[in-house]
């Protein structure tokens, strides 16, 4: 049996909803091992003079724990 932990990550980007995930994938990827998937809880983006200045996302990432076995 494999054992996931899911962490919260919030990732923003000035390009797009696409980068801000990439974004939090890679956060998370520089303190944990062995992502598996990314969930995207909540999507935001800030407008100023009727322009989108930045894409933000809530990310739900699941990564695999070390030694995996639980039985």
């Amino acid at each position: 049996m494999t054992m996931l932990k899911v962490i919260e990550v919030l990732a923003e980007s000035d390009k797009s909803f696409e980068d801000a995930a990439q974004n939090a994938v890679t956060q998370a990827s520089e303190s944990v091992r062995n992502v598996k998937s990314v969930y995207i809880k909540e999507m935001k983006a800030s407008v100023e003079n009727g322009k989108i200045t930045s894409y933000r996302v809530n990310a739900k990432i699941s990564f695999a724990l070390d030694g995996g076995s639980a039985d």
